[in-house]
């Protein structure tokens, strides 16, 4: 395996993992891997998030295991508030630190359709990392 797919895999499990409570780093492997210009922009942006949305799911698929029941203290679990209030759309902050991960987990509880989940966490997903690639390019240039 060559550099530069070693480099999209590292930026695949980095993004996959920021998208869990592990720590990924993907933003600053996205940055350094536009910098280095071996990759087209829209690969990056492809790869980082479909690596983060992926991720994005699993957590979306914990929630959907855990048993009912286990939120009924809405004061302990505001994702679920927000998911009920606002309904999937709120999914478009997923990528938030701290926020996106019961984000996802709390829609997968509530039962949001996985194609729901899917469309919403994704956008979400896409936007950042886009912005994120945006600013690393133009900051090099």
């Amino acid at each position: 395996m060559d550099a530069a797919a070693v480099g999209l895999w590292g930026l695949f499990a980095s993004a996959f993992l920021s998208a869990t409570l592990l720590p990924g780093g993907s933003e600053v492997v996205l940055a350094y891997l536009a910098g280095a210009n071996d990759h087209d922009p829209l690969l990056l942006l492809a790869v980082a998030s479909t690596g983060n949305t992926l991720g994005g799911m699993s957590s979306w698929l914990i929630g959907r295991l855990i048993p009912a029941g286990e939120f009924q203290r809405p004061d302990l679990h505001p994702a679920v508030n927000r998911i009920r209030t606002h309904g999937s759309p709120v999914l478009l902050l997923s990528w938030v630190p701290i926020v996106g991960d019961p984000l996802c987990a709390a829609a997968g509880w509530l039962r949001v359709s996985w194609y729901r989940a899917l469309t919403f966490i994704a956008i979400g997903k896409i936007a950042r990392y886009a912005v994120v690639l945006f600013v690393a390019r133009e900051a090099l240039a």
